[in-house]
């Protein structure tokens, strides 16, 4: 039976919702999620919707089932949310049945999120992983429509390698996130900018160069510096976890769906892993040389 604090209401509905679009960034800001959320209204309002019905979901759902409050208030029950959301809204013709799909869906990415937060521990992280599984279901019914030829502009690039992390593909939406992402962690903000130049100067070398333009090859490197960036770790880290998620991105295209936010999720449990088994080693080594 649930606690009786942990049924209260958020203090801020609206602060949750927006840390929520901010927590995709794996940063807790308002004013980022607004950003997030006023780059999605400029560029693509159709999605917006979808957005906010997916992370309202995910929110009523913690809260329903008395979640603790703190992390409802983050927004760590409706970043999900917001990415199926998305997504449904994306690639599903519009019908009566798509709001409540999405408020199914958002609920449904609110359980898998407590429940990966329970048992994932350090190494297996949530992250995007509930969004990924449950978008790959929804892929099983409609598909992304084809992306159109854009010119070769750098800048333009980056952005919108910053910006497809909410399936947004308007520079202008990269400028607002990254000026959401820059409010709340500057350091971070040059990071994801450095993984989404990487990401499409890679792709550019494996002769993807559409892929390039259009920002399909820096989304996951863009996360995965945000993800390592943000905790403070050594530059080196940081680049290498860009690095995998760049590796993994081909693996995963080789799938009949599309790769989503899987090479990001991937990467990161690599370097967890990798992180633990070489403390673990120095533990052994340590051990030893005190026997």
């Amino acid at each position: 039976m649930y606690a009786k604090h942990s049924l209260v209401p958020c203090p801020d509905w609206a602060t949750a919702l927006l840390n929520g679009f901010s927590q995709v960034l794996l940063l807790r800001n308002p004013l980022c999620g607004l950003c997030c959320l006023l780059a999605m209204l400029l560029t693509a309002p159709a999605l917006v919707g979808g957005a906010l019905l997916g992370a309202l979901a995910g929110l009523l759902t913690a809260q329903r089932r008395g979640y603790d409050r703190s992390d409802r208030q983050a927004g760590l029950y409706c970043y999900n949310g917001v990415l199926i959301g998305i997504l449904i809204s994306a690639v599903l013709p519009w019908s009566a049945i798509l709001p409540p799909l999405t408020i199914a869906a958002g609920g449904l990415s609110s359980i898998i999120t407590h429940q990966w937060r329970k048992r994932g521990g350090t190494l297996l992280i949530a992250y995007t992983a509930p969004f990924v599984l449950l978008g790959w279901a929804t892929l099983l019914f409609g598909s992304p429509s084809a992306n159109g030829y854009v010119e070769a502009e750098p800048l333009h690039a980056v952005a919108r390698g910053v910006g497809q992390i909410f399936l947004l593909d308007q520079p202008l939406a990269g400028a607002l996130i990254m000026l959401g992402v820059f409010i709340a962690n500057p350091y971070a903000a040059l990071w994801a900018l450095i993984g989404s130049a990487v990401g499409g100067g890679a792709a550019l070398l494996a002769g993807e160069v559409q892929g390039a333009w259009l920002g399909l090859y820096g989304f996951n490197a863009a996360l995965a510096a945000l993800a390592f960036s943000r905790q403070g770790e050594k530059p080196w880290v940081t680049l290498l976890a860009i690095a995998l998620a760049l590796l993994l991105q081909p693996l995963f295209n080789l799938l009949p769906l599309a790769a989503l936010t899987a090479p990001f999720v991937v990467a990161c449990w690599l370097m967890h892993l990798g992180n633990h088994l070489a403390r673990h080693s120095q533990k052994g080594n340590g051990a030893r040389l005190h026997s």
